[in-house]
């Protein structure tokens, strides 16, 4: 879409609407309901995501910036310079905020005997025993640095944290000093004789920087942390010229990631502004790159204090641990497959156990009928149940043929070592799609019965990882369909042959056919008016076309409700163009990651699950794959999902036309968190639960308004 003929009324920039989704992420560390170390993981998880951005999504509008700086961003008709500007304004309120909450939480963890302490508040037997662990653990493996006219700056790691000292010589010449925090130490020492005083380790060299430069005299010192542009365009690498070797390429481009340019560097404590320009020149960082964050440049070590902390605090200000449930529908006494072939099953994680689809992989690989077993890989967990089963399955001399994306961002070193091992087993691996990203979820399993092929195919939402089943929340439909698994055999017959323009009779597969159907189905709903009626969650909503279709919808009349969790760029309410849109973003315990499409009403809705968001990278440059759910009982779990969702007033949001967001609160029900919900209740007993109808949220403001108005 040309600059000249696009809208932007009723659109809004990724990267400020994912600044957004971010801060909600911090403020659910303000939750007061929530246990303490669980509010300060959040503050922990702001910070990783806000050091993702800079890597990736920053680094990447330098990239455009440099190459392309007339290029404009199709929602609000910005260069990336410009983008670059509004997120660089826009990172030190958010730095502020989280100064608040993270000092509000550790004054409460204070109160309870948990706290971050600075050697110089120590008392004097403390103090000794901090200095004797620093001179007997700390000092033997400092490398202090001098950077002056004659040395070199070193290379600073990517998120590595160093101590830094302005510092003068005999004849008053100004010099740096950098000293690597060294990787091999613990990110803290907890205190003897308390419940968890402990002392971070960057601090502990801080106390004894001045005494490592020899004849120079410090004048100031503080910690620091750059951040560097990790956004390496692998579709730009040329990798038939790396011997042929896909795997060796995507090795020697890791090794790229950590030295590209500074997009981002963090200090400690405000610095003088000679300081600040002799790191500036040093570190060849601009004015606005510079940000001052009090709070710990690395939170990584939250996650091992509960380990720390005597068992009754520890379960006090923990999250109590979730045991998925066993589906109801599902027995445990009779084989998976035979069940299957009864009707499909839809799990539903974290809330049901990946068990059951960890069954239905053993029994494939024991089976004398099954023939093969095929599926895509976008992550694995690191110590992954479901690659050993595959590994035993081509054992057993079954044809198992995995399609391992390698480049899965920060995951490549992962599924590298995974593919060594799954080959070494037998298995066939694939390394995606030439130009695309292979993000699809499906496992297929072929059997030969009675002269007649017969399949088994697993869709999913998530990726194959035990690990983020237990945390995201994600849907895995298991059909016995010949229809879905025919269109299975035909997507990975296409995608060895990189055939990306396929057909298929029930699948919808990227990036052919997600956005067409989407599309299709919107147009549906608009031909109903305001009879019609689309639901969708995902994760983002980025795609232009998309965007305009679901305008063109609401203009119509059709009810349009999206649970967007994260980056949203159609703004609701804008008169004349979004009034019938309605956008709910929900952060919680759990990350939010299901994708769900419906369209329409009752029992002539239809429901789809998808790997893909609503986002052009997922719509047009990679392979994913959305399923239709025909079977009704199945429907009616989805249709509870959502309602469940869409009535949440504890962890939901609501945005507002301005892109800013608005607490769900209700004046007339309790609080109601939908993850709570999905803990206590189950989908597969609809007895259960009674649906809600669906336009609660419109009935509910449009009764406030009345109740305001007769007052």
């Amino acid at each position: 879409m040309s600059k000249a003929a696009a809208n932007y009324e009723y659109t809004q920039n990724r990267e400020l609407s994912w600044l957004r989704f971010n801060q909600r992420v911090l403020e659910e560390a303000n939750d007061t309901a929530a246990p303490l170390l669980e509010r300060l993981k959040f503050v922990s998880i702001f910070s990783s995501n806000l050091d993702e951005f800079f890597m990736v999504r920053v680094g990447s509008l330098f990239d455009i910036a440099n190459m392309s700086p007339e290029e404009t961003d199709n929602k609000t008709g910005m260069t990336a310079e410009q983008q670059l500007c509004r997120i660089y304004n826009t990172i030190p309120g958010l730095i502020k905020l989280k100064k608040q909450i993270y000092s509000s939480v550790e004054a409460e963890l204070a109160e309870q005997g948990i706290c971050d302490m600075q050697v110089s508040e120590l008392p004097a037997e403390e103090r000794q025993y901090i200095s004797r662990y620093y001179k007997t653990m700390v000092l033997p493996i400092l490398s202090p640095i001098i950077i002056d006219s004659h040395h070199p700056v070193p290379h600073l790691a990517n998120k590595h944290l160093y101590a830094a000292a302005m510092l003068r010589d005999k004849k008053d010449r100004c010099a740096l000093g950098i000293v690597p925090i060294p990787g091999g130490l613990p990110a803290y020492i907890k205190l003897e004789n308390t419940d968890l005083h402990y002392v971070r380790a960057e601090n502990i060299v801080l106390q004894w920087i001045s005494t490592l430069f020899g004849d120079y005299r410090m004048e100031e010192s503080c910690i620091l942390s750059v951040t560097r542009n990790a956004d390496v365009n692998l579709d730009d690498e040329k990798f038939e010229n790396a011997e042929g070797d896909f795997r060796l390429a995507m090795t020697k481009l890791l090794k790229k990631r950590d030295k590209l340019s500074v997009v981002r560097l963090e200090l400690d404590r405000k610095p003088s502004d000679e300081f600040r320009s002799l790191l500036m020149r040093r570190i060849q960082v601009e004015e606005r790159q510079i940000f001052v964050d009090s709070c710990p440049l690395n939170m990584r070590y939250v996650y091992q204090l509960a380990s720390d902390i005597s068992a009754p605090k520890s379960q006090r200000f923990s999250y109590a641990p979730y045991h998925p449930r066993w589906p109801e529908d599902i027995s445990r006494e009779h084989g998976m497959i035979e069940q299957i072939q009864a009707g499909d099953k839809l799990l539903f994680y974290p809330f049901d156990s990946v068990e059951p689809f960890l069954n239905l992989l053993k029994e494939a690989a024991e089976r004398e009928d099954v023939m093969s077993i095929r599926i895509t890989i976008y992550r694995l967990a690191s110590s992954s149940k479901i690659a050993r089963i595959l590994c035993r399955a081509a054992e057993n001399g079954k044809e198992v043929i995995v399609m391992m994306e390698l480049r899965a961002r920060f995951d490549e070193e992962n599924n590298i070592q995974w593919s060594r091992i799954l080959e070494d087993a037998g298995c066939q691996v694939i390394y995606g799609v030439e130009d695309f990203k292979c993000h699809s979820k499906i496992c297929l399993i072929t059997m030969r019965s009675g002269g007649k092929l017969r399949y088994i195919t697993q869709i999913g939402t998530g990726n194959y990882n035990e690990k983020t089943n237990a945390m995201y929340t994600d849907l895995s439909l298991i059909t016995a369909s010949d229809a879905i698994g025919e269109d299975g055999n035909a997507f990975f017959r296409n995608m060895l042959v990189n055939n990306l323009n396929g057909d298929y009779r029930e699948l919808l597969v990227a990036p052919t056919g997600i956005k067409t159907a989407l599309l299709a189905r919107i147009d549906e709903q608009i031909a109903c008016g305001s009879g019609g009626y689309i639901c969708i969650k995902a994760n983002s909503l980025t795609e232009r076309e998309v965007i305009d279709k679901l305008v063109e919808a609401s203009r119509a009349g059709v009810e349009i409700q999206l649970i967007i969790r994260g980056i949203c760029c159609i703004l609701p309410g804008v008169p004349a163009y979004t009034e019938n849109i309605h956008i709910t973003s929900i952060v919680g315990r759990f990350l939010e990651h299901a994708r769900i499409y419906c369209f329409g009403r009752g029992e002539d809705a239809k429901f789809y699950i998808a790997s893909a968001d609503l986002m052009t990278r997922n719509l047009d440059r990679r392979v994913e794959i959305a399923c239709p759910v025909h079977d009704r009982g199945l429907c009616r779990q989805l249709e509870w999902v959502l309602n469940t969702q869409l009535q949440d007033n504890a962890k939901a949001s609501f945005m507002m036309s301005d892109g800013s967001y608005s607490r769900k609160q209700s004046a007339l029900h309790a609080s109601n968190s939908s993850q709570q919900q999905f803990m206590e209740l189950s989908p597969h007993q609809p007895t259960q639960f009674t649906p809600t109808k669906l336009g609660f949220i419109k009935r509910v403001i449009r009764l406030l308004e009345k109740l305001t108005a007769a007052k």
